[in-house]
């Protein structure tokens, strides 16, 4: 092909010679065919790591495809692709134990709350929302737990990431409704904490150690019950 190329290029024939736009439209001509020799590479069905995120754990159809790092994430649709690579290490194993980021979150009355507040004390952050159905069925087990350990320097802080107005009211029925006393803050600044902690789905839980480190976390469909039991597990080691 290369001589043929080279034999074309020298023929005086102006009819002959291969133009730069003339190589660009028949490299264009060839995508199609590169990207169905690809489209076959892909296996029928795989987890798609978005949705597994969100709590699906069955393989789905794959229609899109993504290399990170040297390995290959599958998608069920090109929307999750998109997704991930907005934020790829989001979607990925988490890296145990790691700092917890410095966030600013508020109480219920307008006041500044960080995890700093809270220094030197086991804490299970839960990011929840009023709307969430499994956050508000875990509520009850975690206000049980808290008052049978908060004199262990333990402490449940349940973050809600309700927006817009009327979000204060929604957290304070919450607390009354579910008779809540651990404390609940909003995450209502301009650089959220779910932002920080790449929270991608909710009910979403870490665990930070009294030195500030996260050493375990859930996120999507999780039985609460595993994450009050890593709890006991941890308080009976300090």
């Amino acid at each position: 092909m290369q001589n043929r190329l080279c034999r074309s290029q020298l023929s005086p024939s102006p009819y002959s010679l291969i133009t730069p736009l003339k190589l660009l439209l028949f490299l264009l001509a060839l995508t199609p065919l590169f990207a169905a020799q690809d489209a076959k590479k892909l296996p029928d069905r795989a987890l798609c790591v978005v949705c597994a995120l969100k709590g699906e754990t069955e393989a789905e159809k794959v229609r899109a495809s993504s290399d990170y790092n040297g390995n290959t994430y599958y998608f069920c649709a090109e929307g999750c692709k998109s997704e991930f690579e907005q934020d790829p290490t989001a979607y990925l194993p988490p890296m145990l134990p790691r700092p917890a980021p410095a966030v600013v979150m508020e109480t219920l009355d307008s006041r500044d709350a960080t995890l700093q507040d809270y220094a030197g004390k086991l804490i299970l952050l839960d990011f929840w929302a009023s709307w969430c159905a499994p956050c508000l069925k875990a509520m009850p087990d975690l206000q049980a737990f808290y008052e049978l350990h908060q004199s262990r320097d333990f402490v449940v802080l349940g973050v809600s990431i309700d927006e817009g107005k009327g979000s204060l009211e929604k957290i304070e029925k919450v607390r009354r409704k579910r008779g809540i006393t651990y404390p609940l803050l909003w995450d209502a600044k301009v650089a959220p904490a779910w932002n920080a902690f790449k929270v991608k789905a909710i009910p979403a839980m870490f665990l930070i150690d009294p030195q500030g480190q996260i050493v375990a976390q859930w996120t999507g469909k999780f039985d609460h019950r595993e994450v009050l039991a890593e709890v006991k597990r941890r308080l009976k080691e300090n």
